[in-house]
């Protein structure tokens, strides 16, 4: 309280005493007590007034004693269990958490963790059923909840972590971790797939690479066989050689992708040597062979060589067939993935009024033979002025041209192709790859184009005898491969399709049990815009027991989630459908039978060892849990911090001040009023 609020108070109490002196004993001969009594009543409500208008501060302190926190966390995963030390596990969690000398030295925080990490309060909330164990998470938790503070961590784990960042290091280095190491730490003959690198996706009739690590534990060399089959076919196998100094192999192998589809395969590591846990010597991975066989169809009213160059570049590449037909022999144009419409005559009239609805992409090859009245009238890409008279044009390659990736394949040195001479005029959804020039004129009209507009794609060359370039590249690189693969790429161009979906749905075709299996949406609206209001289901239905679910996608940031996590392994197929539009998309996947927590057959001692040592803690067994206890105790770098808290609070808050006030008035009235006084 300063200096001057200790001045006006010592102002309030004279001035009430004077006014209260000045009311009732000033030229008042009588002084009973009665009078003293009301005397009293006016200096009380009259201070009481001054009071509140001097309004001091009262400040009042208090001690508090804060403890150190003492995370006691415990690994709630199945490998616990798998390792027979969930009891164990238990027993030291309760004996820490109802030690009294612990509580009086330490605030001690009790948690589990497995995928998640959760405050307890007591033993009867650990299950060892967790799925992950997810030690990352206990660093990031633990520096969140006791943040800026210095604290000791024991933990009761097997060490064995299966996702997240390496725990060794996520640990604050100035925080000591005391692993409390569960499990038989005897070290067994073991063989594990310790992890498999494959590709989600290959192609048919290609081979993808599989890289697969292997891991042993033992005293002893140890030769193993490695294989891979798919149901009782054996793809490949080998031997492996493991010691004491070299535990681990990498193996690689190319595996054929001659089925199309989902593909499951199972590695496997085997031995003559008995395993205590055999469970982690297979491992189940699945690839899905993409078909990316692509039939084209090559439509030419005449014979030329041409026709013949142009489906050998194409069908170098294995997954495309090109058939040859006539304007007039086609059955089921809508079966073809790319039209090629060599020399356009009026015979091509119904193919493209057929393709109007189709909207197969089409690559428009002219020539001599060419009546480009129908090409003006059934496309609007090209506009073409010609006459009669026949030119020669040799190819300049364009070097911006951006629609997809190509090299100058040597294109200023191939021979001229022959068409009609005039003018092209081009609109502005149209790519130039190729321009033609006359000998050394430049006419910057276009030779080869692409045109990618509304979902629907096509390319033009402008001229014929293009074999005469399938030749040329060969005499340069003793090769067709450079101008197959240029050809391949006009039609991989030519054989995809961007064109936008309402209903686009993002899921994995496989899952591993224990994985997050999550499936997330997005409706879009006419406009292609995201429709928020969408309402979204999903009908999940197992397929060998038909049991059907189903689910409501919820709304999340820029997309609809759904969680199935729990589902069994097996087989599944789904629906996701928008129910304002009934758009509807279907598809599978498959949850393989691997539980990544049955791995383990010893706790992971060495890392655990690290983590100890890299916070300058210390590790120690079950049996040595009174050793534990006494570490804590006897460490002095932890002890209680005395707080003083000092809280201040202005009079003005009082209210039974103005309770006071108010009766002090109000008996000093009545007393005057029944005394006649008044």
């Amino acid at each position: 309280m300063t200096t001057s609020t200790i001045v006006l108070l010592l102002l309030s109490v004279l001035v009430a005493a004077g006014l209260s002196y000045l009311q009732y004993f000033y030229k008042n001969k009588g002084q009973s007590k009665l009078i003293k009594w009301l005397a009293f009543l006016r200096f009380l409500a009259i201070f009481g007034i001054l009071l509140l208008l001097i309004n001091p501060i009262i400040a009042r302190k208090t001690y508090e004693t804060v403890k150190t926190p003492l995370a006691l966390v415990v690994d709630n995963s199945k490998s616990i269990t798998e390792l027979k030390a969930n009891t164990i596990s238990k027993e030291v969690f309760e004996k820490l958490a109802s030690n009294s000398d612990l509580k009086d030295k330490y605030d001690v925080q009790l948690y589990r963790f497995d995928s998640d990490f959760q405050s307890i309060e007591e033993s009867s909330e650990l299950n060892f059923k967790g799925k992950q164990s997810h030690f990352d998470q206990v660093a990031k938790s633990l520096k969140s909840i006791n943040k800026n503070l210095t604290f000791p961590t024991v933990l009761i784990s097997d060490g064995n972590q299966t996702s997240g960042e390496d725990y060794v290091f996520s640990f604050d280095a100035n925080n000591k971790v005391y692993p409390l190491v569960v499990g038989d730490t005897t070290t067994y003959l073991d063989l594990k797939i310790n992890q498999i690198n494959v590709n989600k996706y290959a192609f048919h009739k290609n081979k993808f690479p599989v890289e697969v690590f292997l891991q042993y534990a033992g005293t002893k060399s140890v030769n193993a066989n490695f294989s891979i089959s798919q149901g009782n076919s054996v793809l490949t196998q080998q031997t492996v050689s493991f010691s004491p100094s070299k535990k681990a192999q990498v193996v690689n192998v190319l595996l054929p992708a001659d089925k199309v589809g989902m593909q499951l395969y199972s590695a496997k590591i085997t031995s003559t040597e008995s395993e205590k846990n055999t469970y982690n010597n297979t491992k189940k991975f699945a690839v899905e062979i993409i078909d990316q066989r692509s039939e084209i169809a090559l439509i030419s009213s005449i014979n030329h060589p041409d026709l013949g160059a142009i489906k050998r570049g194409i069908e170098t590449n294995a997954s495309r067939k090109v058939t040859i037909l006539k304007p007039n022999g086609i059955s089921d144009l809508g079966k073809y993935n790319v039209l090629i419409l060599y020399q356009p005559t009026a015979e091509f009239k119904s193919i493209f009024e057929a393709n109007k609805n189709l909207r197969i992409n089409t690559w428009i090859i002219t020539g001599n033979n060419t009546d480009y009245n129908l090409l003006n009238q059934q496309q609007n890409q090209m506009v073409f002025r010609v006459s009669s008279q026949k030119e020669d044009y040799l190819a300049s390659f364009n070097s911006n041209f951006n629609l997809f990736a190509t090299d100058n394949i040597g294109f200023e040195n191939f021979p001229p192709l022959e068409n009609a001479y005039g003018s092209i005029k081009t609109n502005d959804n149209v790519s130039v790859l190729l321009t033609s020039r006359i000998r050394t004129v430049d006419t910057e009209a276009p030779l080869l184009a692409f045109a990618d507009a509304q979902g629907s794609r096509s390319a033009f060359l402008i001229g014929e005898n293009v074999w005469k370039w399938r030749a040329q590249s060969y005499l340069d690189n003793k090769s067709f491969d450079k101008f197959d693969v240029f050809i391949d790429k006009i039609i991989q161009f030519l054989a995809s399709n961007d064109s936008k979906k309402s209903l686009i749905v993002n899921h994995e075709r496989f899952y591993n049990s224990g994985d997050a299996l999550e499936i997330t949406a997005q409706y879009f609206n006419k406009n292609y815009e995201l429709d928020e209001k969408a309402r979204l289901t999903i009908t999940v239905t197992n397929s060998k027991t038909k049991q059907v679910k189903r689910y409501d996608l919820l709304r999340a940031s820029n997309a609809f989630k759904v969680n199935l996590d729990g589902l069994a392994a097996g087989n599944y197929t789904f629906t996701v459908k928008e129910l304002n539009s009934n758009s509807s998309y279907s598809a599978g996947f498959e949850i393989l039978d691997f539980d990544i927590e049955k791995q383990f057959v010893n706790p992971d001692l060495v890392r655990l060892r690290q983590l100890a040592s890299q916070t300058k803690g210390a590790v120690f067994v079950p049996n040595q849990i009174d050793n534990l206890i006494k570490t804590l105790l006897e460490n002095n770098d932890y002890k209680s911090v005395q707080k003083e808290i000092v809280t201040k609070t202005p009079i003005i808050d009082w209210v039974w001040l103005l309770v006071l006030i108010a009766l002090a008035l109000a008996t000093e009235w009545f007393v005057r009023k029944y005394n006649g006084l008044l």
